[in-house]
């Protein structure tokens, strides 16, 4: 899947301190410093997805790009979404997986409206005729440090919609199209079993997700189709700089020492998606960086 040859991750890849910077939301990957790692020079694909159609939200950038290099190395086709701000970082995605030799359909998207995400779908049938990965992937987070009271509720409705109300209504309109053998990826966080006080409402919704992953899982097996989520510790993705106050020291709380590249976290989406999988569903992996989760 990627270069075998054993390093220390704790040196891996770049350590803080790192430079001060700051982004509007979204934000987005070129400004970055230093710039954030997809895979572009170090993932191989196997053969582990091959001619597999998946569905990918947030995949113009983070996890999301380098979920969908991966899967498209690994031989699947991917249609991804972004907001429509995102469309020169959904280009680059798309030149990579079409580098790949798949295909790639990139949809500008706000899943916090649910008549997109009937489109998505729709469009997704359309392209694919069928949805064998669905994962749900974007979310939105803004820090607020002086607490509860700083939360608007314009604030708080446009984490839950993003978060969770999303990912619930594709997977609604998903699943009558995922035959049996396919699978549901949700992304979840740290943040659901270690919230930071600054990041309330988005830690919420990213405990609810847990919930909803095993109890979705319960629900569909019956079906042949699994449904586990990933749970990231820090990733170095432009969500941090455009929603986070200070920059210089992300991922230093982490026992690696570092935050996570979004090359790092791939793989583990790329395993639940495969046949490896097969006997794991209702399933959170923590790639944490060394925090131990439950």
């Amino acid at each position: 899947m990627s270069d075998a040859s054993p390093q220390d991750p704790t040196d891996k890849y770049p350590r803080p301190d790192f430079p001060p910077q700051g982004q509007e939301t979204p934000g987005w990957t070129g400004p970055m410093d230093p710039p954030p790692d997809h895979g572009e020079d170090s993932y191989r694909g196997t053969g582990l997805l091959k001619d597999r159609a998946a569905v990918l939200t947030g995949g113009d950038s983070g996890i999301g790009r380098a979920v969908a290099l991966a899967y498209a190395r690994e031989g699947a086709d991917v249609l991804f979404t972004h907001l429509p701000s995102e469309a020169e970082d959904a280009g680059q995605t798309t030149r990579l997986v079409e580098a790949s030799g798949r295909r790639a359909v990139a949809v500008p998207c706000d899943i916090r409206e649910e008549e997109q995400c009937r489109r998505l779908v729709e469009t997704a049938v359309s392209e694919f005729g069928r949805i064998d990965v669905l994962v749900n992937n974007a979310a939105y987070q803004m820090s607020q440090p002086d607490g509860i009271g700083s939360i608007s509720t314009e604030q708080f409705d446009r984490v839950v919609h993003t978060n969770l109300y999303g990912m619930f209504w594709l997977c609604k309109m998903a699943v009558p199209h995922i035959p049996a053998g396919g699978s549901i990826i949700n992304t979840t966080s740290v943040q659901a079993y270690k919230p930071s006080p600054h990041l309330l409402d988005y830690a919420m919704t990213k405990g609810a997700i847990v919930t909803f992953t095993q109890g979705l899982a319960q629900m569909l097996i019956g079906d042949g189709i699994r449904v586990n989520a990933v749970a990231p510790g820090p990733v170095w993705t432009p969500l941090i700089p455009a929603t986070l106050p200070d920059t210089e020291e992300f991922g230093k709380q982490a026992p690696l020492g570092r935050p996570a590249q979004p090359a790092e976290i791939a793989p583990a989406y790329v395993f639940l998606a495969s046949e490896h999988a097969s006997f794991i569903t209702a399933e959170i992996v923590n790639a944490t960086g060394g925090t131990p989760l439950p």
